[in-house]
């Protein structure tokens, strides 16, 4: 009894063991062979692969199999494949008894879980002791994976012939499309390869290989899976040549996901492989031309405002052009200077903050903060302009006016709750130059600011949520955010309306007359020394960005935003789908009484016109410069009680600018009227709140720091002045010291030395102007 008992122990040990190394003879990953990286388009469509690291093209295992390789490779290699349990008895004895006859093997017998387990052993021995083990690995992955899954793991590892490995590989290489979209012909083809997949090469047994597939054919069309039309026409079907080159029609974007996300190999992506397409053959035409001008690199996206899909995304130029010049960087995620490509979001922020309304006049005159003077690209100044004209001009006096009003601060974080992610400097370090191209930013970043402008835009009732959103490239990827819109549907509407307005280049300059162009809402960006050109569009369906300059940061002479990458940004939206222009967002407005020449809310001084702004604006400053005046009976002179009786008065309203902006402002608007002077003998003639002049330059509180010149002697510095009166005389004093005189051009170069001092300017008439200033020391 107790040796019986021995005997039932080691058997029941044995047997547990033998069961724990059945189940443990799958190894923990079936397939461990590296894999290529592919990128896919929305709908599924190849754009792009790179080969795995043992250098075959190994695509990673997809969703589904198409039913026509499935019905094609079940009928070649396994007839019982849904019956059996990974081995099949009678496939086996038939292969025994072929084998015996043959006196050789020509028959294994392998069920495809056989070969599944064959393939993911990866020996090159096939003795009995091969088979024995394979049988029991398949017996063992029939009950682990279900029947599709099996089939999937052949149809992603079995050889395909040379370095292509698995069946979408497969399809691509040979037939230059998805294994869904092939035909009877080609899918028997690739069912017959893996037993013999040498027969793929050109010149090498090509008839066993036709003969192997008609054959394939044949037996389908007699089991009724194919009709007997699509039989002859398969069999016409000419065999697969020279393995054809892999789609690379988003290379940048493909090495950027490969870094973004090292451990992934298949990328289904928003890409449309028509508009990326499109945008890669303007993009590459484009190119072409700039290449003769010495500017290499170029970067597009088009984004889709309603879904925040991106559609295309194209990295660099060709490699043809760029091999030497940059072309694996991809300029889409590249921090660049950017230009005045953010004005628009100063804009609109304003106008959400009540800080201004979309005609509010604004200064453009000789500015200096702290040292920093900005000048206008076309080194004029205009005196006062509508802040809605200096955004469509892109006036950077103006705007840097506009950004010291808002608030450096304010705006940073504007930027970055809009999804800059390349501030990473505090907002002191940018300062005024942040509206100048003082910061980076990518081409990512911004065109998703400009889609969220859209986006804003496109919410036209009351009460709905507005949050911002982001990009998306990866269809496994979510647009929506938590971060809740600053900007309301008025204000983005109002910005959108005024981008309109912008000058458009070339052939497009005159595009209100035609009947079917398109609405653009669109900004230019150019950085300092003509490194970065930036174009960025709206219509209310698509957002269009275009970066042209070179990878290197080298500056070109034309290189600027209208010149170089608005044409690139208007080609891709001529072949995109027309869209309706943005519904006003009537619900969300109200109007407001504005005086018609300065955009102020009415002062009773002036003619008036009423303007919708945002509902949710606080905006209530009144016209500053539209003044009700009294004139003397010849209308030459203003008077006051002091120097006349009320009923000789004569009354008018005068739109009034200050001397400084009188000076450039009349330059250009000759029909500007300066305010006339007070009659000699009223007291207002004495008023120094009424002085006639004022100083270009200095400004109020200047630190001036006078470097030495060539001769190492103290430079000098060169103050100016305007007066209403175009023949008046000024008289300089600098501090208590008389230094002369100017007529007609107020200009004075004064030897000054460190320390705080005044400047004094007197006029003939005896009104009086001072500026006080200092002068840095070395």
């Amino acid at each position: 009894m107790t040796r019986r008992r021995l005997v039932i122990a080691v058997v029941l040990v044995l047997a547990l063991c033998a069961t724990m190394a059945y189940v443990r003879l799958l190894p923990e990953r079936l397939f461990d062979q590296p894999l290529s990286t592919i990128i896919l388009d929305r709908k599924g469509e190849l754009l792009g692969a790179r080969i795995a690291q043992d250098g075959q093209w190994r695509f990673p295992a997809g969703e589904a199999l198409p039913e026509k390789f499935v019905r094609a490779l079940i009928e070649y290699e396994d007839k019982r494949f849904y019956s059996h349990l990974g081995v099949d008895p009678l496939a086996l004895g038939r292969a025994a008894y072929l084998d015996l006859k043959a006196r050789r093997i020509v028959s294994g017998g392998s069920t495809l879980t056989m070969q599944v387990a064959r393939l993911a052993r990866a020996r090159e021995d096939r003795g009995v002791l091969d088979k024995l083990i394979e049988m029991m690995l398949a017996t063992r992955l029939e009950l682990t994976y279900s029947k599709q899954e099996i089939l999937a793991l052949y149809a992603a590892n079995a050889p395909f012939g040379g370095n292509v490995v698995g069946l979408e590989a497969a399809a691509w290489r040979y037939f230059g499309r998805a294994p869904e979209l092939l035909s009877w012909a080609e899918a028997c083809t690739l069912a017959v390869l893996p037993n013999s997949p040498a027969l793929i090469h050109p010149g090498r047994n090509r008839a066993a290989l036709l003969g192997k597939r008609d054959r394939l054919l044949a037996r389908l069309h007699e089991r009724g899976a194919i009709s007997k039309l699509d039989f002859e026409l398969a069999l016409k079907e000419p065999l697969p040549g020279e393995p054809l080159p892999l789609p690379n029609e988003a290379p940048h974007l493909l090495d950027t996901l490969r870094a973004l996300y090292p451990t992934r190999h298949r990328f289904q992506t928003t890409l449309d492989r028509a508009v990326q397409r499109m945008a890669t053959s303007e993009l590459e035409a484009h190119a072409r031309r700039l290449a003769a001008r010495d500017v290499y690199n170029a970067a597009a996206v088009v984004i889709d405002n309603r879904t925040f899909d991106v559609l295309a995304y194209v990295g660099n130029a060709d490699r043809a052009l760029t091999d030497r010049h940059g072309f694996a960087v991809d300029i889409v995620r590249r921090p660049r200077s950017t230009g005045s490509i953010l004005k628009p979001l100063l804009y609109a922020a304003m106008l959400e903050a009540g800080e201004i309304l979309p005609q509010t006049l604004v200064p453009d005159v000789p500015t200096q903060y702290a040292g920093y003077m900005p000048e206008n690209y076309d080194r004029l100044y205009r005196g006062v302009v509508p802040a809605d004209v200096a955004l469509a001009q892109s006036l950077n006096v103006p705007a840097v006016r506009m950004l010291k009003q808002h608030g450096v601060q304010r705006f940073y974080d504007l930027l970055r709750h809009t999804g800059m992610t390349t501030l990473v400097r505090p907002p002191d370090d940018y300062g005024l130059t942040l509206i100048l191209g003082g910061a980076e930013g990518t081409l990512w970043d911004i065109a998703s600011q400009y889609a969220n402008l859209a986006h804003i835009a496109r919410q036209i009732y009351p009460g709905q949520p507005i949050n911002y959103r982001r990009p998306r490239v990866l269809d496994s990827e979510t647009t929506e955010t938590t971060r809740a819109a600053e900007i309301g549907p008025a204000s983005a509407w109002l910005t959108l309306r005024a981008l309109l307005e912008v000058g458009r280049p070339g052939e497009e300059a005159n595009w209100r007359s035609f009947a079917n162009a398109k609405q653009i809402a669109w900004k230019t960006g150019t950085s300092w020394g003509l490194r970065d050109a930036w174009s960025i569009g709206n219509t209310s369906r698509f957002t269009v960005g275009v970066w042209v300059g070179n990878a290197s940061g080298e500056g070109k002479p034309g290189l600027t935003g209208a010149t170089a990458a608005a044409p690139l940004m208007f080609a891709m939206f001529g072949r995109l789908p027309s869209a309706e222009w943005f519904v006003e967002p009537t619900l969300l407005m109200k109007e407001v009484e504005v005086c018609s020449n300065d955009g102020y809310l009415a002062n009773g001084a002036c003619e008036t016109r009423k303007v919708r702004v945002p509902r949710s604006s606080h905006f209530d400053r009144l016209s500053p410069y539209n003044q009700r005046v009294h004139l003397a009976s010849d209308s030459r002179h203003r008077v006051d009680s002091s120097c006349e009786s009320i009923d000789r008065m004569r009354h008018a309203n005068w739109f009034v600018l200050p001397p400084g902006a009188e000076h450039f402002y009349r330059r250009q608007h000759a029909n500007y009227r300066s305010l006339p002077a007070f009659r000699a003998d009223c007291d207002g003639a004495r008023s120094a709140a009424q002085a006639p002049m004022d100083f270009l330059y200095p400004n109020a509180g200047t630190k001036l720091y006078i470097p030495i010149d060539l001769g190492t002697r103290k430079g000098r510095t060169v103050f100016e002045a305007v007066h209403r009166d175009a023949n008046a005389t000024l008289h300089w004093h600098l501090d208590d010291r008389y230094i002369g005189e100017t007529r007609i051009y107020h200009q004075q170069a004064i030897d000054i030395e460190p320390g705080m001092h005044a400047v004094t300017i007197v006029d003939e008439q005896g009104n009086r102007v001072s500026r006080r200033f200092e002068v840095l020391g070395r």
